[in-house]
């Protein structure tokens, strides 16, 4: 089924990127860090493409991060849309990056570059993810500072934002082409022990530790192979694992 969604809010975070919001007239509550197919009508016929839901599913609107792409099918539309804008949303989600398909553990990492970030926008808002591990960390890597979506949020914490994370959420970014407090992929952080060091975790390790990667497709492989030479088991919507990489869609 596929619903039409009014779009409510539109913000351009760069030249690459931007978000918007939709009304949720949606019969499914899907799980944090699904995602669905979005798309727009052009010409009669309908352009769709799957992008992750950034908005949690305890939100009363819908949210999508998105690249912007001159002669991209759907984005070289998507990018001028207003306020106001009908957007075509299918209610049926999906996707492996959902908590349950990890085993229990002690710490969460939830690594990202670019619009990757989308599926853990929802996770950091979910009460239950707090439950589940003793801290949380969000690390998003892109090439410079204007491609940082929801820094703001990320940062500034409010009230209500530590009441859901129960003060237990760390938020750390890498840039690779501009001055930055952390440079770097954040590949390198974490193959050299430079990150839990940085954000003063316990070390990482291999048997108590859980990771969610969405990024590139280089990026994904390359901590595929590190995670397999730790011999970490990858999770799926069928079986728990010690890892979960979203192989349905690299950047959108």
């Amino acid at each position: 089924m596929i619903n039409k969604e009014v779009v409510t809010k539109v913000k351009h975070w760069s030249t690459r990127t931007f978000s918007f919001t939709t009304t949720r007239n949606y019969p499914n509550k899907f799980n944090n860090g699904e995602f669905t197919m979005i798309g727009l009508e052009d010409e009669g016929k309908s352009i769709m493409r799957a992008y992750s839901i950034a908005s949690a599913n305890h939100e009363d609107f819908l949210e999508f991060l998105s690249i912007k792409l001159d002669k991209g099918p759907l984005t070289s539309k998507l990018r001028n849309i207003k306020i106001g804008d009908e957007v075509l949303i299918q209610s049926k989600s999906t996707g492996t990056l959902v908590i349950d398909y990890l085993k229990p553990g002690r710490n969460l990492y939830l690594l990202s570059t670019g619009t990757g970030l989308a599926p853990f926008m929802s996770i950091i808002k979910d009460p239950l993810t707090y439950e589940r591990f003793e801290k949380v960390v969000l690390t998003h890597t892109v090439p410079d500072p204007t491609q940082l979506a929801y820094l703001e949020e990320l940062t500034l914490f409010n009230n209500r934002w530590n009441i859901i994370t129960n003060n237990k959420f760390n938020y750390f970014s890498t840039l690779t082409r501009a001055p930055w407090d952390n440079i770097g992929r954040i590949t390198q952080w974490i193959k050299e022990d430079r990150l839990y060091k940085a954000i003063q975790f316990e070390p990482i390790s291999s048997e108590l530790d859980r990771f969610m990667v969405c990024g590139s497709l280089n990026f994904n492989r390359e901590l595929i192979e590190y995670f397999k030479n730790l011999e970490l088991s990858e999770g799926n919507t069928s079986v728990q694992g010690e890892y979960l990489v979203e192989k349905a869609f690299v950047e959108k």
